[in-house]
């Protein structure tokens, strides 16, 4: 069961990924645990292997030496050795049971398979190896995602555990859940990343798929009941860097401003971090182009929300 101190209710989170040692995600040195599952699908997003709650194949087809020794251990025949071109593919259609048997027998390490589920004293576990860091540097855990709030009964349990032991509690969230989701884990929440990708609904649906007035709410709800809360904007020339765009976003936050538990805004400038993960999924990269800013147009948007004296930071990773 884990730590014998934490008594609770063992539930279990699909994730995909657990990063260490972050600095940009939440005060101080933080743990992330990354939830697998989104219900977004933005254009620019650096975390593709996120975006389906089941496991996936991710194959570095550079690293592959097309040996074969992957078809016959696969039990519902995803890796297949082409009759035409005699090359590995991977069969996309076809979902994978998450067993890894393809990966013990590939040498060259081509393959890998993301997504697994662990409980959470397992989570826990890994998250208070670190506790030296964080009670150093003022960190502690984020969780992030794909979408957390897909997950709120699992990610609410993971907090309220290591809040409960004096670990520093964060997520980093689209906010678009129900209400009820997001007050399930705001109760062990110390502070929320919440996302404005764009501030016109149909602006947002077009660039992540879905309307924003269910997010803008929620971030309504939690400003007012005085939840901690700090705003991310990702930023892309010509998508959501113009002026009228970020005026927008300024006049809906002004309300808050003198709020305590305002923690202003952080800009993200747009990066290809994400791109080699499209491509070992099989997935066409949605952004053409460089939509990057340089640091001069950082400094023109983040001017514009000093003009309202609204607390903002660029964040470079």
């Amino acid at each position: 069961m884990g730590n014998p101190k934490i008594a609770l209710i063992e539930r279990k989170a699909f994730i995909s990924n657990i990063q260490k040692y972050n600095m940009f995600d939440g005060p101080g040195i933080r743990t992330i645990v990354f939830f697998k599952g989104c219900p977004l699908r933005c254009k620019w997003c650096a975390n593709p292997e996120g975006l389906e709650r089941k496991y996936q194949v991710m194959f570095k087809k550079s690293a592959c030496k097309d040996c074969g020794a992957c078809v016959p251990v696969c039990p519902v025949g995803i890796h297949q050795i082409s009759n035409e071109t005699f090359k590995h593919e991977v069969i996309r259609s076809i979902d994978c049971t998450g067993c890894k048997k393809c990966t013990e027998v590939c040498h060259e390490q081509a393959l890998s398979i993301v997504g697994g589920t662990k409980t959470i004293s397992e989570l826990y576990e890994i998250v208070e190896e670190d506790r030296i860091f964080y009670d150093m540097s003022g960190g502690g855990i984020t969780l992030g995602g794909g979408e957390v709030l897909m997950q709120p009964e699992a990610a609410a349990n993971l907090l309220m555990v290591c809040k409960k032991e004096g670990i520093n509690t964060a997520i980093e969230t689209s906010g678009y859940a129900k209400l009820e989701a997001v007050l399930k884990v705001a109760e062990f929440t110390d502070l929320f990343l919440y996302d404005i990708k764009h501030i016109q609904s149909e602006r947002h649906f077009e660039l992540t798929g879905v309307r924003n007035e269910l997010i803008l709410n929620n971030l309504k709800e939690l400003l007012s009941r005085r939840y901690n809360v700090k705003i991310r904007m990702p930023l892309l020339k010509g998508l959501n860097d113009s002026q009228e765009a970020i005026e927008g976003v300024t006049q809906f936050l002004l309300p808050y401003k003198d709020y305590k538990n305002f923690k202003g805004v952080d800009l993200l400038p747009y990066h290809k971090f994400g791109v080699n993960k499209y491509n070992q999924l099989g997935m066409e990269y949605p952004i053409t182009g460089d939509p990057s800013l340089n640091s001069d147009e950082m400094k023109r948007i983040e001017s514009w929300f000093k003009q309202h004296d609204i607390p903002v930071t660029v964040i470079n990773h």
